[in-house]
């Protein structure tokens, strides 16, 4: 009997950041591994399940954003069989980090990317796996089947575990925290980057996974969530009440669009909070999403940015 353990991988706050850990017929597969910092907990979790190193054939990478990916060279560094699976766009971050350490650089401060993250280790080539659209991965006797997923970024896997009708989702079926969590279940928003948001595409791999009638999803922020088609109703209609908003302000300087984009954020997920129920203040609601209005905001923006002129 296979299980899935969620790895709490300790970034920024506790229950906000998870990798996977799969487990069938002694073999294993993380999904997502957090930062460098996150290793130890990652091999504690393996060791509770009663393996060692050498029995993960996989590290799965929805995508290579340094809260998923970040720690990737430095665990593959201790899984002296696996092997990293990874969309095509995003195998040469892995071989070569710099590009993504500059990004997160320019957003957050060369300082505080080096305190967060560590120094990210390259992947040999050899040990990464490009994995195709409707590729299947082997794991004891499980399939695990990658389906490309572009919309919160354009290398985003997700993988489906059929075993579960269940998806290992990434940022592609958004964010939920259990710090929401009421009466009505959980609360859900999207993911937007600062780099790739397309809202459209987003709204079709949403659209895909449940042409595949999956009963749970793995995100990685935070936790395994049921009420699936409930929760991609709320999706939909907060990407296009986010786009809606974004809209109207894309005239604007860079420095003005972004102040209005928060604000515009801060008002539709407080609205939707209160709309299901969730039992905490707008202004803890708005406290726990800071950090995702922020993002979310600076996706908005790259978005609007990009659209076609007319």
């Amino acid at each position: 009997m296979h299980k899935v353990l969620t790895v709490d991988t300790g970034f920024h706050r506790p229950r906000f950041d998870a990798a996977y850990l799969v487990v069938d017929r002694g073999r294993a597969a993380f999904v997502d591994c957090g930062t460098n910092h996150s290793v130890p907990r990652l091999l504690e979790a393996l060791a509770g399940a009663g393996l060692g190193p050498e029995a993960v054939d996989w590290l799965i990478l929805t995508h290579v954003h340094l809260d998923h990916a970040g720690g990737a060279g430095e665990l593959m560094a201790r899984l002296p069989n696996a092997r990293l699976v990874v969309h095509p766009r995003g195998a040469r971050h892995m071989v070569d980090p710099a590009q993504l350490v500059a990004g997160a650089a320019a957003v957050y401060g060369a300082d505080e990317v080096a305190r967060t993250y560590g120094r990210l280790r390259p992947v040999a080539p050899a040990r990464i796996l490009e994995v195709a659209d409707g590729q299947d991965l082997e794991l004891g006797g499980l399939a695990l089947r990658c389906l490309h997923a572009p919309g919160h970024a354009r290398h985003h896997i997700v993988v489906h575990l059929k075993a579960e009708e269940a998806f290992f989702c990434g940022d592609t079926f958004g964010l939920s925290y259990r710090e929401l969590d009421g009466p009505c279940g959980p609360f859900i928003l999207p993911s937007t980057t600062p780099v790739q948001f397309e809202p459209e595409a987003l709204e079709a791999s949403i659209e895909r996974m449940l042409a595949m009638r999956p009963q749970r999803m793995y995100l990685t922020h935070f936790g395994p969530v049921e009420q699936v088609e409930a929760l991609a109703r709320e999706l939909r209609q907060q990407i296009r009440g986010m786009v809606a908003r974004a809209l109207p302000h894309a005239g604007l300087p860079a420095g003005p669009r972004h102040a209005a984009l928060v604000a515009e954020l801060r008002q539709l997920y407080a609205e939707r909070a209160r709309v299901h129920g969730v039992p905490r203040s707008s202004q803890e609601v708005l406290e726990v999403l800071r950090m995702d209005i922020e993002l979310n905001a600076a996706g908005l923006g790259v978005w609007l940015d990009r659209r076609p002129a007319g």
